[in-house]
């Protein structure tokens, strides 16, 4: 009787009662209320999935750009491009300065172990820059910053996993991806008296060959050619995914995300080949990243400005740890990783806690309202600007963050240009950039052929009051 009593009772907790079995069970289904959102779930997951992919490969495509203009200037692995002119409009990079010469290469290191001999600082030039893996994260930095301290060495890049012979006397770097990249600046000392071709004929002392095969370094100068490196956000943006994952090592925190790669039918080391539905979809996927990331810049967080009663960003700036990965113990943070690779290259390896150099953009006026194509503005630079080196104003064209193609090709001013510019009583010299240029002003005037600007200011040598953030910039007006 009591055992009976006893699993009565059991029922009476399960179910309420006896006949609890003839009810619904607990869970299993949706709400009775709640219909089907999606028409077609093949189209739906694969517009969803194609729109995580671009947000998560975000870094490795805006490297691999670098891959395909340097093989549309006649360049591969171990060229070294050497431009002996600042950049200018044809070279479309992302963020690009035009102030310091740029030095590029690239290299795949399945065919072996790679050498790059970096010169010593001299008492006119140094080197600024890193190597990077796939993904854009330093392997190392190089210069006075850098394992070889400005003294010069030969590095020595590995591939992954690699068990060969490590021979003495280089600074041995192991690389987590395949193919690396590089990305220096031939940095003149002020008051050197350095020049341009200073610069140019440093940068070219720079050797770069494999290991077992020490062929002579091949140089490019691409001052006046096109250099095509900016991501397509079109379908073709999961060709280069797909080609970027071709013979790469896989980290285990890619996998899921390699297997929505796979079920959009991109198989790395296969042809890209999707179907005219398929191909209009990741187009679609394509855009929509793109205006979602344009979005996150423009209408940012109080927390991300510089300053904050001003609008302006700092381009550097790391994630939780210091680094510029956004890859964490337990978790990822796409989206961030995202922003800050869509609009820039060549993160440092980690947040210098006192930088050298300070970068910082903005997509907003001092009224708080999105920079317009076709207006003019203007942004005054305080006079005794704290820095050690040179400040910089560059406009960019929002729409690509690369230069603006103008009749002028003049794309910013710096204070190397104080010489030519007028300024104001009080010592300051207040800019302007748009498509008119003010009357008799035309120094001071930066064009934008009515592109959508975007100002970077860069503090070369940053001081104590722009580190500790006392020194604040003002912010961009209207100039019309």
């Amino acid at each position: 009787m009591r055992r009976m009593q006893a699993l009565l009772a059991g029922l009476l907790l399960l179910g309420g009662s006896t006949g609890a079995f003839a009810k619904e069970p607990l869970g299993g289904k949706p709400p009775a209320e709640v219909k089907p959102a999606i028409q077609d779930y093949d189209q739906a997951l694969r517009y969803r999935r194609a729109f995580e992919v671009a947000t998560w490969a975000m870094p490795a495509v805006g490297i691999y750009g670098f891959r395909r203009a340097t093989e549309a200037v006649g360049g591969r692995d171990n060229t070294i491009l050497v431009w002996s002119k600042v950049a200018g409009p044809n070279a479309e990079l992302l963020t690009a300065n035009d102030t310091t010469p740029y030095i590029l290469a690239m290299s795949d290191l399945r065919k072996g172990p790679v050498v790059l001999e970096v010169p010593a600082a001299t008492d006119k030039t140094l080197l600024y820059g890193q190597i990077v893996d796939m993904w854009q994260f330093a392997i190392a930095d190089v210069g006075p910053v850098g394992a070889d301290k400005g003294k010069g060495g030969k590095y020595l890049f590995l591939p992954p996993g690699y068990q060969g012979r490590v021979p003495e006397g280089y600074l041995v770097m192991k690389s987590p991806s395949n193919r690396i990249y590089l990305a220096f600046r031939s940095v003149r000392k002020p008051g050197s008296g350095a020049t341009l071709k200073d610069a140019y004929d440093y940068a070219r002392q720079l050797k770069m060959y494999y290991l077992d095969d020490p062929k002579p370094t091949k140089y490019i100068d691409p001052s006046d050619l096109r250099f095509p490196s900016l991501p397509h956000y079109d379908e073709t943006l999961f060709q280069d995914i797909q080609a970027i994952f071709d013979g790469e090592p896989v980290k285990p925190q890619d996998k899921v995300m390699m297997g929505y790669l796979r079920f959009l039918g991109l198989e790395p080391g296969k042809p890209f080949a999707p179907d005219e539905k398929t191909r209009k979809l990741l187009r679609q996927a394509a855009a929509d990243f793109y205006f979602y990331m344009q979005h996150r810049l423009t209408f940012q967080k109080k927390e991300k400005y510089y300053w904050p009663e001003r609008h302006w960003q700092d381009v550097l700036t790391p994630d939780r740890n210091g680094y510029f990965s956004f890859v964490y113990d337990d978790w990822i943070d796409l989206d961030e990783r995202a922003e800050r690779y869509f609009f820039a290259t060549y993160y440092p390896r980690k947040y210098y806690e006192k930088p050298a150099n300070i970068y910082l953009f903005t997509k907003m006026d001092a009224n708080g309202r999105p920079l317009e194509a076709g207006r003019n503005y203007k942004l005054t630079i305080p006079p005794d600007m704290p820095v050690t080196q040179f400040w910089s104003l560059i406009i960019y064209d929002g729409a690509t963050w690369a230069f603006i193609y103008t009749p002028q090709k003049k794309v910013g001013i710096s204070s190397y240009d104080m010489d030519k510019l007028k300024k104001n009583p009080d010592g300051s010299v207040t800019l302007y950039f748009g498509p008119e240029a003010p009357k008799g002003l035309e120094s001071n005037w930066i064009p934008t052929g009515g592109k959508e600007p975007a100002p970077a200011l860069r503090f070369y040598g940053a001081k104590k009051e722009i580190i500790d953030r006392s020194f604040v910039m003002p912010d961009v007006e209207p100039a019309d």
